[in-house]
């Protein structure tokens, strides 16, 4: 039996061990179940055959629980896969058909917090080394796992991990922790991933609340925030911080006939999200280029004053705004702060607080890079065809595993587009991770030959 047929014959175990991750909640951003997930990982790790171990920085800190199997055949070449065990809060509860961390499977689909983003995703790699184990005794490169524990929360010590453990963490390409099918069934094969910029903006005025009445005399910082804010973009998205482009290349030629390439249905995605027109009224090529190569300034979340039901006519004594900025390559977050503190003085607004919450800068591996061509061909023989991505228009910690351990990151994939990621009924589909499961094991075997 070779691995791709077993594969095929193992896939209940495959669904059952997803099921028993989803089950145990590991929610970073509360810090509930952590170490338990962690320990469940190395536990499944080591049922497939894969040595495990768990590795910690300091106490308070998430582990990263490290797995390795070193090749018989070909022990000169290593492949990284990294993944995380942490997943995003489940809130608000009421809004799931079945409980979040239940694992509940109907039909082709496993739900749950985490069944794509990122446990389902994980589970196709461990199978996948698995598969190949079981059928050769052997696998075809030097595997090695990173799993770590606070993605969701922006990795705020992958860094620390990746230098400390530089030689144990050693290798020449790294499958990044997902990756994309898009509506026709097709795998997106994404080459970088922009960065982050999260920052909380406030302005305090007064003590306390006050009697709306009180608004001839006392300044609303509501107001002032949102004319603060106002300065940071136009209403097409171009952010009017001085310099805050400066350091940006242009996309390649190569780059842009790439992008051209890749399908986009608009009309399915604005469905999608009930949407009339894109921000800008941007359509074909112009979306396309946005979601690759576009740094935004979104507002996450505006707090200040009464929002509950009713009326209540009160005068807020503070306000808030959390704000993302999505980064491309060569922008640096910390020189980006300076400029957005800068801009913010220059226009008058000194008294606006800024706190910086994390930054991420973006990373992309050359679309003519050897290991590109390795991961296509394995997914268009299992999928039928794929697609090339320039970049991914999300943000992961991929940057310094470029800079540190100078390996290549692609990301590809079992998350079904529209699986409700980072939402109430997370989902993964059954037939998507078995397809997965099988590129990923002619990935390793690409990867070994070249």
């Amino acid at each position: 039996m070779n691995p791709l047929q077993h594969v095929d014959s193992n896939m209940g175990d495959l669904i059952s061990d997803l099921q028993t991750l989803i089950k145990q909640p590991s929610v970073s951003a509360k810090n509930e179940g952590i170490e338990e997930c962690a320990n469940l990982v190395a536990k499944v790790l080591k049922k497939s055959g894969i040595s495990a171990e768990i590795l910690q920085l300091k106490k308070g800190v998430a582990p990263i629980v490290f797995g390795e199997i070193k090749s018989k055949q070909n022990p000169a070449k290593t492949l990284m896969f990294y993944n995380h065990y942490d997943v995003q809060p489940a809130e608000p509860f009421d809004l799931w058909d079945d409980p979040p961390f239940s694992g509940t499977r109907k039909g082709n689909k496993i739900f749950g917090r985490g069944a794509t983003d990122d446990k389902g995703e994980l589970i196709t790699r461990i199978k996948a080394v698995e598969a190949c184990l079981k059928s050769t005794g052997d696998v075809p490169c030097n595997i090695k796992f990173v799993i770590e524990g606070e993605e969701e929360t922006g990795s705020a010590h992958i860094e620390e991990y990746l230098k400390k453990y530089k030689k144990k963490f050693s290798c020449d390409g790294v499958i990044w922790e997902f990756g994309y099918v898009d509506a026709n069934n097709r795998p997106i094969i994404g080459l970088g991933m922009k960065g982050l910029l999260f920052v909380e903006l406030s302005v305090t005025e007064s003590i306390r609340d006050a009697h709306s009445s009180l608004a001839v005399l006392i300044k609303n910082p509501a107001w002032r925030l949102i004319e603060a804010v106002k300065t940071l973009r136009d209403s097409n998205g171009r952010i009017l911080i001085k310099n805050w482009y400066d350091e940006v290349t242009p996309l390649s030629k190569m780059d842009l006939k790439l992008i051209k390439n890749e399908p986009f249905d608009e009309n399915v995605f604005k469905k999608e999200f009930g949407l009339k027109s894109f921000l800008g009224n941007k359509k074909g090529f112009d979306a396309k280029k946005a979601l690759v190569s576009g740094a935004t300034c979104n507002i996450a979340g505006f707090i200040s004053g009464y929002v509950g039901d009713g009326a209540k006519t009160v005068l807020p004594g503070s306000a808030l705004v959390k704000i993302d900025f999505r980064l491309v390559p060569k922008m640096e977050p910390k020189k980006q702060v300076i400029r957005l503190k800068n801009h913010l003085k220059s226009k008058g607004f000194s008294d606006v607080k800024i706190k910086v919450f994390h930054g991420e800068s973006a990373a992309r591996t050359d679309s003519s890079s050897p290991f590109v061509y390795q991961v296509k061909t394995a997914a268009d023989k299992v999928f039928g065809e794929s697609v090339l991505n320039v970049s991914n228009a999300g943000t992961g910690p991929m940057h310094p595993f470029v800079e540190i351990l100078k390996a290549p990151c692609i990301s590809i994939g079992s998350t079904y587009m529209f699986s409700r990621i980072h939402s109430p009924n997370e989902f993964a589909r059954i037939d998507l991770l078995k397809k997965t499961t099988k590129c990923i094991c002619l990935i390793m075997q690409n990867f070994a030959k070249s």
